[in-house]
């Protein structure tokens, strides 16, 4: 049986090391150093077994107004066993505002389950990343 540790604002969380999970998510390009300040920027809440990061979420929040979501990540091999779940309601206790965020498509039951509610549409405009 696993064990998983969750850590809220954790210290231990590098680029490098997010920057793993987020390839077992979805794979891709992306800049070490931008990923750094990108997460300087947010509260970032991990689940660990053991030495290996199985699950992150970020909250970005003007502390008063408004929070959001950026992303919830969960190691494919680790989904369907509450890690998303307990990820998300550290993130509900440890925000200082609401929450707002987008839902991919197909997973808005997972947050209809938690309490969340269908609220504002969503728009995007996307830049190609530097």
């Amino acid at each position: 049986m696993i064990q998983i540790q969750y850590l809220v604002d954790d210290d231990r969380l590098s680029a490098d090391i997010f920057l793993s999970l987020v390839q077992r998510v979805w794979p891709g390009t992306f800049d070490e150093a931008k990923t750094a300040q990108a997460l300087g920027r947010t509260l970032n809440i991990t689940a660990w077994d053991q030495d290996r990061l199985v699950g992150c979420v970020r909250i970005l929040s003007d502390g008063y107004y408004f929070g959001t979501i950026p992303e919830i990540l969960v190691d494919p091999a680790y989904q369907k066993q509450g890690i998303g779940r307990a990820l998300m309601e550290q993130a509900w206790e440890h925000s200082p505002t609401s929450l707002f965020f987008g839902a991919q498509a197909g997973n808005e039951g997972f947050f209809e389950k938690m309490g969340y509610h269908r609220s504002l549409t969503s728009f995007q405009r996307k830049k190609k990343r530097a």
